[in-house]
């Protein structure tokens, strides 16, 4: 199965450090203005989750959504987690470590997006 979103080692490492840090936590990917069209990551309490609000997958089982809008936009990527040094994004839990989490993308190739669409089909069966 194809992964809609992975991290790399150094994400890891720090959604390790902030699940230590604050406990449960979750990602949901913006679509800008003043969160920097960023991945930010939240305790729970923080952020509702809605309706329109797409589970991409988990990264070290932490939860990835991203909303409806932007998932049409990025829909045909994965998703990769990174992390950059400098500012977190304004609310991310990150903001203070001087490490920021960055999206990084790349397309699925034509057989992936196959698998997924397949995967689609077959869940709405």
């Amino acid at each position: 199965m194809v992964e809609r979103v992975v991290a790399t080692n150094e994400a890891l490492a720090l959604i390790k450090q902030l699940q230590v840090e604050h406990g449960q936590i979750l990602f949901h990917q913006s679509g800008g203005c003043c969160d920097n069209s960023a991945a930010n990551c939240y305790l729970p309490t923080d952020l509702t989750i809605g309706p329109y609000d797409i589970k991409l997958g988990e990264l070290g089982g932490v939860p990835f959504y991203i909303g409806k809008l932007q998932y049409e936009y990025w829909k045909h990527t994965q998703l990769i987690l990174d992390v950059i040094e400098g500012q977190g994004g304004t609310f991310s839990l990150e903001g203070s470590s001087g490490k920021a989490f960055h999206t990084r993308s790349r397309l699925f190739t034509d057989e992936e997006w196959g698998s997924i669409e397949a995967q689609v089909f077959a869940d709405l069966s």
